[in-house]
Parts: C-alpha cells; sequence; structure tokens
C-alpha cells in the first residue's frame, strides 16, 4: 500500500499540475457562457410559492420583499410573529399575491415539518426553499460555563436547515424546485469569537455541495455566503455565554471593526436575481469571494490578521480593530445607520 501511495503522490501531483494548465481555461469558458445563457433567460417566479425561514428581519425580510416584488407567493416563517406580519403586509403591497405566516422554531424538528406541510396545503405546492433562519454567538470558546449553552446555535443555524430541506425535498422534486441556503463568507474566515457561528455555517455549506451531487439533477441548489449585511446580527445583537440574546454594539466594533457592511436591501436584490439566474454560488458583496482565495493562498496571514484585529487590545470591547475603526472615523461611511443605532428595530 505504501508503494502504490507513494507511486500516486509523484505521478498524480505532476499530471493534476499538466491537466490544470489547459482545463481550467476552457472550464472559465464554458462557465462564462452558461453564466451568458442563465443571465439572458432567468427563472420568473411569478406565480410560484417560496418558503423563506427567519423572515421577520434582516436578509430574510428583505428577500421577502424582493421575490414579492416579482410576483411570487411567500410563506413566511419566524419565532416573532407580530413582525411577520408586518412583513406580509408590506410584502402584498409590493405585489406579492398572498404571504403566508407560519409562526414557528426551525430548531425543532415537528415546526420545520408542519411549516411545509402548512405551505403545501395552502398553496398546492413548493418552489424555493430560502434557509435564511441562523442565530450568532459571540464568545471565546473557553468563556462558556457550559458548552451546551451554544448547542442552539447549531440547532438553528445547521439543523433547522436540514430539518427543512428534508421536508421539502419530496414537493421541490414536483416542482423541479429550488433550495436557497443562506450561509456565511464566516465559514472560511477564522474570525475569534464566531466560531460556532463559522462551524454552523462551514457545515450548511458541505451539506449542500454533497447535496447537490445526490439530488442536483431534480433541484437546483443555491449556496450563497453573504459577507457583513445589514442585519441584527451586525447591529450587534448576540447570544451570550449565558445562552441569551444581548445587543453589544461595543463587542460588535471589537469583532467586525473596519469591514464594511453592506445595507440589506441591495444585498438581497443581488441573491434573488443570483438564484433566478441558477447560480450555484452567490457571494454578496462579490469582493468578499476573495478572502475564499486569501484563507486559502495565505493562511497563516489571514489567521494572523484576524488575531491582530480582534485578539489583541486591552480588553475584549477594546481591540486593535476597534481602536483603528475610531482613529479613522470609517463608521459612519461603512456602517448603514440602522446598524449604528442602539435601538433594535424588532423584539
Amino acid at each position: 500500500m505504501d508503494l502504490i501511495n507513494n507511486f500516486l503522490n509523484l505521478v498524480i501531483h505532476r499530471i493534476s499540475q499538466t491537466a490544470f494548465s489547459f482545463i481550467f481555461p476552457l472550464y472559465l469558458f464554458f462557465k462564462f457562457l452558461l453564466f451568458l445563457i442563465r443571465s439572458i433567460f432567468p427563472e420568473h417566479v411569478a406565480g410560484k410559492v417560496v418558503l423563506i425561514t427567519g423572515a421577520s428581519s434582516g436578509i430574510g425580510e428583505h428577500l421577502a420583499y424582493e421575490y414579492a416584488e416579482r410576483g411570487a407567493y411567500l410563506a413566511l416563517v419566524a419565532r416573532r410573529e407580530n413582525r411577520l406580519r408586518e412583513v406580509a403586509d408590506v410584502a402584498e403591497i409590493l405585489g406579492s399575491p398572498f404571504a403566508l405566516v407560519i409562526h414557528a422554531d426551525v430548531s425543532n424538528v415537528d415546526d420545520c415539518k408542519r411549516c411545509v406541510h402548512t405551505t403545501v396545503a395552502h398553496f398546492g405546492r413548493l418552489d424555493h426553499l430560502v434557509n435564511n433562519a441562523g442565530i450568532t454567538s459571540i464568545n471565546l470558546f473557553e468563556e462558556y460555563d457550559d458548552p451546551r449553552n451554544i448547542a442552539s446555535v447549531m440547532d438553528t443555524d445547521f439543523w433547522g436547515t436540514v430539518y427543512c430541506t428534508y421536508y421539502a425535498i419530496p414537493y421541490l422534486k414536483q416542482s423541479r424546485g429550488k433550495i436557497i441556503g443562506i450561509a456565511s463568507s464566516a465559514a472560511w474566515l477564522p474570525t475569534p469569537r464566531l466560531s460556532f457561528y463559522t462551524a454552523s455555517k462551514a457545515a450548511m455549506i458541505s451539506f449542500y455541495e454533497t447535496l447537490r451531487v445526490e439530488i442536483g439533477r431534480e433541484i437546483k441548489i443555491t449556496v450563497v455566503t453573504p459577507g457583513l449585511i445589514e442585519s441584527e446580527m451586525t447591529q450587534g445583537k448576540f447570544m451570550f455565554e449565558d445562552g441569551k440574546m444581548y445587543l453589544d454594539q461595543e463587542l460588535r466594533d471589537s469583532v467586525m471593526s473596519v469591514m464594511p457592511i453592506e445595507p440589506v436591501g441591495s444585498a438581497a436584490e443581488a441573491i434573488v436575481r443570483g438564484c433566478c439566474r441558477g447560480d450555484e454560488y452567490v457571494t454578496e458583496p462579490l469582493w468578499m469571494r476573495m478572502t475564499f482565495y486569501w484563507r486559502w493562498l495565505l493562511p497563516e496571514v489571514v489567521e494572523w490578521l484576524s488575531y491582530l484585529f480582534i485578539m489583541t487590545g486591552n480588553s475584549p470591547r477594546d481591540s486593535f480593530g476597534k481602536r483603528l475603526l475610531e482613529f479613522t472615523g470609517l463608521k459612519p461611511f461603512i456602517y448603514p445607520a440602522l446598524v449604528r443605532s442602539s435601538e433594535l428595530g424588532y423584539e
């Protein structure tokens, strides 16, 4: 066995390098042609049924508005029913024929099953499943008194996605529909204090990439990896070591530093456009895709920068990154007004 592996180490490495130089340009050309075709003939979602989890605020809310403007029927899922009804009302004003409100917690498998079955029972079909619901913890691993307090991050961000996908697949196969998973660029960036959030999003990406091989000929899957987008999370709402959610903008500034935060409306528009075009991956803003290559080509440099900006300083709320943000005066230019507000929009 050692002889075989040594032979493969020697031969496959050199063959791959040579083949890559010929195959990669052809691959890029083919991908570009497909992109042009999909851009000219995008999917029209008017009259189709779209189920969106985590639709009470942030990306989920504005995805609902984008689909509504395109004439889609909506099933909106979240834990805050009153806020969902407000989103549904706006969506119908924007053009959705009907927006169904479903009060549910996606970390509960029975709630996920009920969401899908309620949607299909009401509309008779399901065309797009948008798994967007998520929460974020913001602690160093050693700060947790009980590791069970952080299980809810994986329960919501990953298992909630898995549960909804499982129950939706039979109906999406019937409609030749799509799954849209809202992951995060954080999945490939080693950001201190966000270890369980990044792990949940990396798990989601791996799950959908594997599922695409299994069912991709019947159901199209788009993996979305946003950067920092205007939302309750970037406003500073996080889960802390006791398992409860709090608003802490000082700690937010220490972690997010001078990274620009994109307005949610433009991000949602780009995401829906990419999904209707049939893209397998959508990264918004687009420049965040380059951080994937930085992480791949310069892993030690990326890790060192993460440590420098977030882990160095006098305290967790006084990192080098926060001091740089204050020194440069960039916050009014790179943080949208809602993100800078100390009042949460929705409770």
